[in-house]
């Protein structure tokens, strides 16, 4: 099954300008995501995830888990968490996305994501607690999903799917320049995990 999977030693960037995205595809078998998305479900702490939205205090259906090197409290979306200690599984991916990509990350924001109804609206990560035009690494596993970027001020788009154990990063002046979502789909019923390692500074 892996011969069809899709892995970019040195991927190109994929936005036009104004930031650097780049998409690695596969960097995990089929049988270790496979091995990684059963662990991690049993092992994080998951969470309904609650977001202020025209001053009302909303619920999401997904659910979401922060973990990171010290118990960082990260707000965002009106809402406030402190991280958790790595696990075993969460230390072993961080290790193989800084060595794919050349970067370091202290903490990271899990996503889970039921199905195709559940998704991401447009935004994007620039809290003053991250690191200015520091770099967010995603690895995804599980259902295969789209995956979007809108130019801020062009409204230009460009959009990729992101499979079963692949990695993203988002660069440089992206999160300035860029919007990205996850669009909800009526095609997928199978649930998803997204980890996004990031550098977090505190305010």
């Amino acid at each position: 099954m892996d011969l069809f999977r899709r892995s970019f030693e040195q991927p190109e960037n994929l936005l036009p300008k104004d930031g650097i995205v780049k998409y690695y595809g596969a960097i995990l078998s089929w049988e270790s995501a496979d091995e990684y998305f059963k662990r991690l479900l049993k092992s994080i702490d998951w969470n309904h995830d609650e977001v202020r939205i025209a001053g009302k205090r909303l619920t999401t259906k997904r659910k979401v888990a922060w973990h990171g090197d010290h118990p960082f409290a990260y707000s965002y979306s009106g809402t406030s968490k402190t991280a958790q200690a790595w696990t075993t599984e969460l230390l072993e991916l961080k290790s193989l996305v800084e060595e794919k990509s050349g970067e370091t990350f202290n903490s990271c924001l899990l996503n889970l994501y039921h199905d195709g109804s559940e998704g991401m609206s447009w935004h994007s990560d620039a809290e003053k607690a991250l690191k200015k035009n520091g770099a967010i690494g995603s690895l995804s596993l599980g259902a295969e999903r789209k995956f979007s970027f809108k130019h801020k001020t062009t409204k230009e788009t460009t959009s990729m799917m992101l499979e079963h154990g692949s990695f993203l990063i988002m660069q440089g002046t992206t999160q300035t320049f860029w919007q990205h979502c996850l669009p909800p789909t009526k095609k997928v019923n199978a649930p998803r995990i997204n980890l996004t390692f990031r550098s977090f500074v505190g305010l």
